[in-house]
C-alpha cells in the first residue's frame, strides 16, 4: 500500500487505547486526522483524568514473551507496525517479572503527547452525542464499553440489535485438546444434529450424584466478583444468568437446566446413568475451542479453575478465556461488520477496540491498529489486504469478523467477547514432535514447542504481509 498524503481527513471517536492507536497510524500514513475526545466536558463513571489511552484497571499488559505467549506475541506484532501504544509502555516500564506493566500516569502522558505533537492529528473536545455527522465519510468508533448514552443508542438503532449495554455473563472456553476425551465423549441430546450438526456436536462431562452435590456447594461458596457502583444499575442480560446465580435457586436447578442428564448415553460406561452432565459446545470454526453451555459466572478466576477442574475430564483444563461478568457495549460483531470492520448498515463508520468484541488492553490497541490502516488506506482510494489469520492481530481480527460458530439454542446469543489466545490460530501443518538435538518431545515439552512453533510462523507471515503491503517506513 502506497503512503501518500490526503488532503481528506478521517474521524476517530474516542481517545481509549483503540482510538489513540488508530489515530496515530492513520497519521503515520500521511492522512489527517480528527481525533474526538468527550472528556473532560463529559467524564465517565470509570475515569479519572482527561488523559488520552487513561488505564481505568490493571496497569498490566500481561505477558511479554512473544515465543511462548499469545499477547506477547500480539506486542511483539504491534512493534513491527509501530504502534503507539507499545512505544508508550515500553517507555513507562515498571518491574513486573515476565509481564509488561506500565506507570499509568507516565503512559497516559506519553500518549497524550504523541498525539497532541503530531502535525497531521487535530485534537476535538467534545462529546458526539449521535451518530457522526452525515458528511464525515470516513469513521471510527472507538468509544469503548462506557460509550455514551446517546452514542450507544443511534448505534443501537442503526444495528437494530436488541441491546448494547448490560451485565455480560460470560461462560468459560477450554481448549480442545486439554479435554480428557477417555472420560468424556461426543454427543447430542437424542442425537439431534440441529443446524449444520451432526448429531455429536457436544463433549460430554458426566457427574456423580457425590460430585454434583460437592460441585453446586462449592459454587455457592466460591469467592464472587463485586460490582463496581457505577455497574450496579445495569440489569443481567436475560438468558445469560450466572450459574451461581441459578444454584442459588434450588440444590437441583443447574440438573434441570444446563447440567441436565437426559438424552445421553455415556459410552465409556453405558450402564450407569449420570446425575449431571456438563456440555462444552465448539466456539470456533477451527474446532480448537470449547465453551463450557449455560456457565456463565461471576466467581472470581482462582475458585473458577479450582472448581470447574472439579468435573470429570476437566482435571487438566487450560481456560482460552475464564468466565466473567460486567458491564458491556459491544456489537455482534460476525453479522454487523464486513471484514475490514465497517458497519454493513453504513459503511462510513467503521468500529475499534472493545466494541468490536475483543477484551484486553493490548488486544483492543491492536483493533485500533488496523482498523486506522484500514481507513487510512480507504481515504487514499485504495484497498489494504488483511492481515495473515497465521498472525496474531490476524486470528484476533478473525475471531471478531466471522470466527466463531452460532449457537444452535434459540434465543441464546453465541459471539462473546476474547483475549488474544492461541486457540484462536490455525493449526500448525504438523506439530513438532523432536528437539533441535533430535531427540523426542515428552509431556509439556510438546505444548511449548507448539506454541513457540505458532509464534515463529506468526511473526514471519507478518513480516512478509508488511513486506508486500505496508511498505515501512511510514510517515514520522
Amino acid at each position: 500500500m502506497t503512503r501518500t498524503s490526503s488532503s481528506a481527513q478521517v474521524h476517530v471517536v474516542g481517545a481509549g487505547l483503540a482510538g489513540s492507536e488508530a489515530a496515530w497510524q492513520i497519521a503515520l500514513s500521511g492522512v489527517p486526522v480528527v481525533l474526538h475526545e468527550m472528556r473532560p466536558a463529559r467524564m465517565t463513571e470509570a475515569h479519572r483524568s482527561d488523559g488520552f489511552a487513561e488505564l481505568v484497571c490493571s496497569n498490566s499488559f500481561r505477558s511479554d514473551d512473544a515465543a511462548n505467549n499469545a499477547v506477547g506475541l500480539l506486542h511483539a506484532e504491534m512493534r513491527r507496525l509501530d504502534s503507539l501504544i507499545m512505544r508508550a509502555a515500553d517507555a513507562n516500564q515498571v518491574p513486573a517479572g515476565g509481564a509488561l506493566a506500565v506507570d499509568r500516569e507516565g503512559f497516559s502522558a506519553a500518549v497524550t503527547k504523541a498525539l497532541n505533537d503530531h502535525p497531521l492529528i487535530e485534537i476535538s473536545r467534545g462529546e458526539i452525542a449521535g451518530l457522526p455527522p452525515a458528511e464525515w465519510n470516513n469513521v471510527i468508533v472507538a468509544t469503548g464499553p462506557l460509550t455514551s448514552a446517546p452514542l450507544a443508542d443511534a448505534i443501537r438503532a442503526l444495528t437494530s440489535e436488541s441491546a448494547l449495554a448490560f451485565f455480560d455473563a460470560i461462560a468459560p472456553i477450554v481448549h480442545r485438546d486439554s479435554i480428557d476425551m477417555s472420560v468424556a465423549w461426543f454427543q447430542s441430546r437424542y442425537d439431534k444434529p440441529g443446524p449444520g450438526g451432526t448429531g455429536a456436536d457436544y463433549i460430554n462431562c458426566p457427574m456423580s450424584k457425590e460430585q454434583y452435590d460437592a460441585f453446586v456447594s462449592a459454587l455457592l461458596n466460591g469467592e464472587k466478583t463485586d460490582f463496581k457502583d457505577w455497574e450496579t444499575s445495569t440489569p443481567y442480560f436475560d438468558g445469560c444468568l450466572p450459574i451461581e446465580v441459578m444454584a442459588e435457586r434450588g440444590h437441583e436447578t443447574l440438573r434441570h437446566g444446563p447440567m441436565k442428564p437426559v438424552g445421553l448415553t455415556n459410552p465409556h460406561n453405558p450402564t450407569v446413568k449420570p446425575h449431571a452432565i456438563v456440555q462444552l459446545r465448539q466456539d470456533n470454526k477451527l474446532g480448537t475451542l470449547y465453551n463450557m453451555v449455560g456457565f456463565q459466572t461471576k466467581l472470581k478466576y482462582g475458585p473458577q479453575q479450582q472448581i470447574f477442574r472439579t468435573i470429570p475430564g476437566l482435571e487438566k483444563a487450560e481456560f482460552a478465556r475464564l468466565g466473567g461478568l460486567h458491564r458491556n457495549t459491544f456489537l455482534n460483531s460476525p453479522k454487523l461488520l464486513d471484514e475490514q470492520l465497517r458497519l454493513r448498515a453504513e459503511p462510513r463508520l467503521r468500529f475499534a477496540g472493545q466494541m468490536t468484541g475483543c477484551e484486553g488492553y493490548v488486544e483492543s490497541a491492536s483493533i485500533g491498529l488496523i482498523a486506522g490502516l484500514y481507513a487510512a488506506a480507504n481515504t487514499q482510494g485504495m484497498s489494504l489486504a488483511p492481515p495473515p489469520p497465521t498472525s496474531a492481530l490476524g486470528a484476533l481480527l478473525g475471531h471478531i469478523t466471522g470466527g466463531h460458530l452460532e449457537t444452535i439454542e434459540v434465543g441464546s446469543r453465541s459471539f462473546q467477547p476474547m483475549n488474544i489466545n492461541f486457540g484462536l490460530f490455525p493449526p500448525l501443518a504438523s506439530a513438532p514432535t523432536k528437539k533441535a538435538d533430535g531427540t523426542r518431545l515428552r509431556g509439556n515439552e510438546k505444548t511449548i514447542a507448539k506454541k513457540q512453533a505458532l509464534s515463529a510462523r506468526a511473526l514471519a507471515d507478518l513480516d512478509r504481509w508488511i513486506a508486500d503491503h505496508l511498505r515501512i517506513p511510514r510517515a514520522a
